[in-house]
Order: C-alpha cells, then structure tokens, then sequence
C-alpha cells in the first residue's frame, strides 16, 4: 500500500527542516567560540571564561529548541 500524499509531505518538510541542522550547530559553535574569545581578549580575563559559557550556553538553546519542536504537541 501507498502512504497518503499529505502524510508524505508533512514527512518531507520534517526532513527538510532538520536537514541543515548540524552545519548550522557548527556555525553557531564556531560563532559562539568567536565572540567568546574576543569577549575574553576585550575584557583582558587570563582564565576564558566567556570562551566556555557562550558555547555551553548554545547547546543548551539548541537542545531546548530541539526537544520543543520534536515534542507531541498536546
């Protein structure tokens, strides 16, 4: 048997969505890392500790989007 065209679609954008997920965790990473170290360099600090909080800081947002967007909506 065939799938439905609308379950088929709907399956589709979920792909699609999700597709640049990881270039864009790289990015954001790299950016994160970035902005830390300059932060860290601005401020004159020996120990790095916006390099280490921004990226943490990410992950989480990321993690926290990621788990609302895949959740059963209720």
């Amino acid at each position: 048997m065939t799938e439905p065209i609308n379950k088929k679609k709907t399956d589709n954008r979920l792909l699609l969505k999700y597709a640049g997920l990881g270039t864009q965790l790289l990015i954001g990473l790299a950016a994160a890392v970035y902005i830390g170290l300059q932060i860290d360099k601005w401020i004159d600090l020996t120990t790095p500790v916006a390099v280490w909080l921004l990226p943490l800081l990410f992950i989480a947002i990321v993690i926290y989007k990621i788990i609302k967007d895949t959740s059963a909506k209720k």
